[in-house]
């Protein structure tokens, strides 16, 4: 889990190619975040919804925040970027230099 807004959202891990490939594509009413180790690029192809997006170094210290971001957006390579965070749109309270909490 990981804190976001004072409330505590559920992560859920994508390592495996076809998690990675689908991520939030046609969902719909996204209740929970996802999070993609060894990732500093993404696009939002084929999503229903907004989503926030946080990318973080191998520490969790945030680099790089993507509020509201709409459907077909690509967010190129970023550098020194390993992790990053996909959320519902709406639960991101941290800024650039803070580190993600975890529960």
């Amino acid at each position: 889990m990981i804190l976001v807004c004072k409330k505590a959202i559920n992560i859920k891990m994508c390592d495996k190619f076809f998690n990675r490939l689908k991520g939030f594509m046609f969902k719909k009413n996204i209740n929970y975040g996802l999070c993609f180790n060894k990732c500093n690029s993404i696009h939002t192809f084929f999503m229903f919804e907004k989503i926030d997006v946080i990318m973080t170094d191998k520490n969790n210290k945030i680099l790089y925040i993507f509020n509201n971001l709409g459907p077909c957006r690509i967010i190129l390579p970023k550098k020194n970027v390993y992790y990053t965070y996909e959320i519902p749109n709406g639960y991101n309270s941290y800024k650039i230099g803070d580190y993600l909490q975890f529960k």
